[in-house]
């Protein structure tokens, strides 16, 4: 029932906060939670799904590369502005944090708060260049 009312609560949260990842992934984890062949399911999606995660996540990231959206004319500008240097640095932070804390992540899930910190300012840092939409 605990775990219930804990998830309620995160519904709540994300629909306050128009959070729509959120939101799905709560409902995602009740429905889970409510089918009885999916509690085989969970321990497997809890070990792994940071990892795929990060690599949809990467995946997404990179498609503007493949459909030409982004080229190398637009990483020499990335090096000629302040914000560019800053998104430089921070996609690198992001890559080694990735590479050496997804095993954190799972184990720790107090460490997610930082590293979707670390993500989301270079997010931001991508929007102030204009490399993403």
């Amino acid at each position: 029932m605990e775990s219930w009312l804990f998830l309620a609560l995160i519904l709540v949260v994300a629909l306050v906060g128009k959070n729509m990842s959120l939101i799905i992934a709560t409902g995602v984890v009740m429905l889970f939670k409510l089918l009885p062949f999916t509690s085989k399911w969970l321990p497997t999606i809890q070990a792994k799904g940071i990892n795929w995660g990060v690599t949809v996540i990467s995946v997404a990231i990179l498609i503007p590369i493949a459909t030409g959206q982004i080229g190398f004319k637009d990483l020499i500008k990335t090096f000629k502005t302040p914000a560019g240097w800053i998104a430089v640095l921070a996609g690198i932070a992001v890559a080694i944090l990735s590479r050496y804390g997804v095993d954190q992540l799972a184990a720790v899930p107090q460490v997610t708060v930082a590293w979707c910190l670390v993500r989301l300012s270079v997010w931001s840092s991508l929007k102030v260049l204009q490399l993403v939409p």
